[in-house]
This record gives C-alpha cells, sequence and structure tokens, in this order.
C-alpha cells in the first residue's frame, strides 16, 4: 500500500472522527520470503509494536512518569519473550538494523533493551498517542510521517519501537496482535509504501 504525507494527514483527521476505524479491510499482507530478501538488502523501515502487556495495571492518566514504571502499563513476560525472539530471528537472518528510535514508554523501551543487542535513542515524538486529543497529536504524526518516508541508506534498515494507536493515526491500520512487525519502503517526498507484516508466530516460519 503506497502513502504519501498528504494522504496520511487526510486519513489521520479522518479516523480521529470516530473511537476506533475498522481496520478490517486494510490490505494486510505477511511476509515471505521475498520480504526477507528485501530487508536483508536494507533500504527500509522497520516498525515494531511492542508485545502483549499487564492491562491490570493501566497507565495512570494523566499522571504518567516516563521515568517510573509502575505508573505505566508494563510488559507481560510473554510479552518480554517476543521482543527477543524478534530481535534473535533478524539476526539469524542477517537483517542489518542501522538506528534504533524508540517511544520513551517502559514497554518499548523494555522491548528495544530484549530484542536488540545494541544501543537505541528514544524519540518523543513516538511517544503512544492513545491518551492524547486530536489537537495533540500532530507532533506524533509528523514524527511517524517523516520516519517512515526519509530515506534509509542500503545495507542498513531504520528501526521503529511504538505503539499500534500511531500506527493507526497515521495510515488507518492498527497491528494485530502486539509485537506485530511491519514492513515499509520510505519514498521520501513521495512518502512511503507498506510492504508486509510480520506476526510473532511467522517468524520460526521465515527464520527455521
Amino acid at each position: 500500500m503506497y502513502m504519501n504525507i498528504f494522504g496520511a494527514i487526510l486519513l489521520a483527521a479522518l479516523t480521529a472522527t470516530v473511537l476506533m476505524a475498522d481496520e478490517s479491510d486494510f490490505p494486510v499482507r505477511l511476509a515471505d520470503a521475498e520480504v526477507l530478501q528485501k530487508m536483508q538488502a536494507g533500504g527500509l523501515v522497520i516498525y515494531m509494536r511492542h508485545g502483549p502487556t499487564d492491562t491490570t495495571q493501566p497507565d495512570q492518566v494523566p499522571e504518567v512518569d516516563l521515568e517510573d514504571c509502575s505508573t505505566q502499563r508494563p510488559l507481560t513476560s510473554e510479552g518480554v519473550e517476543i521482543a527477543r525472539q524478534a530481535g534473535q530471528a533478524m539476526r539469524a537472518a542477517n537483517i542489518p538494523i542501522g538506528k534504533i528510535l524508540v517511544s520513551p514508554m517502559c514497554r518499548t523501551r523494555e522491548s528495544a533493551e530484549a530484542a536488540f543487542d545494541q544501543p537505541y535513542t528514544v524519540d518523543k515524538g513516538l511517544m503512544y498517542t492513545a491518551h492524547m486529543t486530536s489537537n495533540q497529536k500532530g507532533f506524533a504524526l509528523e514524527t511517524i510521517n517523516r520516519l517512515l518516508s526519509a530515506p534509509v541508506e542500503a545495507g542498513t534498515n531504520r528501526m521503529l519501537v511504538g505503539h499500534a494507536p500511531n500506527i493507526m493515526d497515521a495510515m488507518g491500520y492498527f497491528p494485530t496482535p502486539e509485537g506485530a512487525v511491519l514492513i515499509f519502503r520510505p519514498r521520501g517526498s513521495e512518502g512511503y509504501e507498506y510492504i508486509a507484516t510480520i506476526t510473532p508466530e511467522l517468524w520460526s516460519e521465515l527464520v527455521p
């Protein structure tokens, strides 16, 4: 699915008027060996949604403290393991990871730490948008569109670790399940192209 920046902004404006858009019509494509080869060649953006969380401990809105994980919904042990396995699969498949940008929430930072054996950078523009008003989402929407669109040097991939609502705001696709990984081809001023999704259980088929 090819998405230009202006189209993404218009779509976000439309979906902001409803509580939850129906993503059932979104043309989700599951990754295959061809997609894996594209990831190995680099030049793509990889977006990882954090894994399962403990919903009995919700974010303490509006008192969420980014430096205090006790005020945030935490990853479960399964969530940590899903992130670890995804990172392990990418290393086993020789998928080159360059810069890693991560939402400031604890569950996304923990996902990055479980998945990757290299430093990451916290980007406040990837902050969880579900608690924001439509007016507050402007910076996050600009950030996600920019990071999905900006060119990536061949031989490496840009890794983003974030949340499903941010992708929903940008392109009307709420990626499921938790721990899903989305692949995009950046096209600079022309926006970005959605290529495929890797669900957690698909890694074992792609990287035996």
